[in-house]
């Protein structure tokens, strides 16, 4: 059965590069999972605050999951109405317009390779955070723009030929994946370089000036619901009608996000939304984001980031000489036993909001065990996250409820002490691989029959003094 024939079951198509595997899911339009496909991508390090992946590696990884998924339609009644994809937003790549090889790697949004350069355009933060919703940390995608322009010769050359494209790593896979080859970006994606202007959805002439980058390498800007083109799936063609990033697409997994609700998400870094609708806010020490656009809306969002989740405890466990299947399986039992550990001073990958410092130094205060040191990085993701939480409230109302996704949410342990150190309690989805979920649900919506999980599982918050001492505690050693 082919993806485009008539009188099969509908279904809608996600694709999800994150940092650490591509993967495909193929979901009914109720929600049904029918098929998915996971492809490992390797991260290489080759310095000291790079962090990079191979472009052609991750062409190559969706299409091995496309070519599996068309040959399970071969077999299957599904008709695949609508493809969407969300890639991580502050990754950044050079290709050629012409032949569409990439003349760069993919620079992480970890990537902090050109933070001196970014550093010299201090005096211009509170105008580039008013126009952005950002802050100017090497975090996104400009510096690395910069960089590739500077340090790699076949940039330069393609930009010397007119045949440069550069910007968000979505584009790049746009351009690769779809048959049209368009030369796009949606508005999420191009909200993270630093050249976005959140108020007129278009790239600022200012901050192009300011920052040396010339317009016309730049992929147009579009709506993240927008007619992007025909995804081949083997011998069909799909309507890619979606293009967002990772983050506020896991705002939609469960459907229309609730604004009394803040939404957190862990992986390897940890981040909290809050939906704002359609007027934006601007926050000195937070950021503004937008969730959505589309034809007729725009819907922002007050976002807070903590750099140094996920990876924050896999640096420490490599530290230690702890395999990381080890800890994962162990890590909510060492907290439940470790009543006194000792605090962290997370500054990995560098200090995010409400605190903003790109050189904070690391580090433990106190003594304790291998298992109570990782139990301290633990505490510090939550620690983060309630500091961002306490700067949202003079920005919007308090927030009801917590939902919580992402890996590190499996944690047992880490959801019980967010929900005690926040006194508000915590809800978990049944499935908290959000990012293509909410892709499928954006996609699906317009049948208006997706099932939402209305079973998540729930912390309630308890009395824990103990931990309520060790935040303060920490709050004293943190930025002011």
């Amino acid at each position: 059965m082919s993806a485009t024939a008539g009188g099969a079951q509908p279904a809608v198509l996600a694709l999800d590069q994150g940092g650490q595997s591509s993967r495909t899911l193929l979901l009914a339009v109720d929600g049904g999972l029918l098929h998915e496909c996971h492809c490992s991508i390797a991260t290489r390090q080759p310095a000291p605050d790079q962090v990079e992946h191979d472009g052609e590696e991750l062409v190559a990884s969706f299409t091995h999951c496309l070519a599996e998924l068309a040959a399970y339609l071969r077999g299957h009644p599904v008709r695949v109405v609508a493809a969407g994809l969300a890639t991580q937003r502050s990754s950044i790549i050079c290709w050629d317009r012409r032949s569409g090889a990439a003349l760069s790697p993919v620079l992480s949004w970890q990537d902090r390779r050109n933070a001196a350069w970014i550093e010299s355009f201090t005096a211009s933060d509170a105008m580039v955070h008013q126009r952005t919703g950002l802050h100017l940390t090497a975090h996104y995608g400009v510096s690395k723009l910069r960089w590739c322009e500077e340090h790699l010769p076949q940039v330069a050359q393609a930009r010397c030929a007119g045949s440069l494209a550069w910007g968000p790593l979505a584009s790049y896979l746009l351009f690769r994946l779809l048959r049209d080859r368009p030369l796009l970006v949606d508005a999420v994606n191009a909200s993270r370089t630093l050249l976005w202007n959140l108020r007129q959805m278009d790239w600022d002439e200012d901050l192009l000036a300011l920052f040396g980058v010339q317009r016309d390498a730049l992929p147009r800007g579009v709506a993240n619901a927008y007619a992007f083109g025909d995804l081949a799936l083997g011998d069909a063609a799909v309507p890619m009608r979606l293009l967002t990033g990772d983050q506020p697409a896991a705002l939609f997994a469960y459907g229309m996000p609730d604004a009394q609700a803040a939404y957190i998400n862990m992986g390897t870094g940890a981040f909290v939304q809050r939906l704002l609708r359609d007027v934006p806010v601007y926050a000195p020490r937070l950021l503004t984001g937008i969730a959505l656009r589309d034809a007729q809306h725009t819907w922002y969002t007050l976002e807070g980031t903590v750099n140094g989740a996920g990876c924050a405890l896999v640096q420490l466990e490599r530290e230690l000489g702890i395999a990381a299947d080890v800890a994962e399986r162990q890590l909510a039992a060492w907290m439940d036993q470790c009543a006194d550990p000792p605090l962290f001073l997370n500054g990995v990958s560098g200090l995010g909001s409400p605190f903003w410092q790109a050189h904070f130094p690391s580090g433990f205060v106190g003594e304790g065990s291998a298992q109570a040191r990782l139990v301290a990085v633990a505490e510090s993701i939550l620690f983060l996250l309630r500091a961002n939480l306490d700067e949202m409230a003079g920005y919007a109302p308090a927030p009801a409820y917590l939902v919580v996704t992402g890996g590190l949410a499996l944690n047992d342990a880490l959801c019980q002490r967010l929900a005690d150190l926040t006194g508000l309690a915590v809800r978990r989805p049944r499935q908290v691989e959000a990012t293509a979920m909410g892709v499928a649900w954006l996609l699906a919506r317009q049948y208006g029959v997706w099932r939402v999980d209305d079973a998540p599982a729930v912390f309630a918050p308890r009395e824990n003094a103990a931990l309520i001492r060790r935040y303060l505690r920490w709050r004293e050693h943190m930025p002011g």
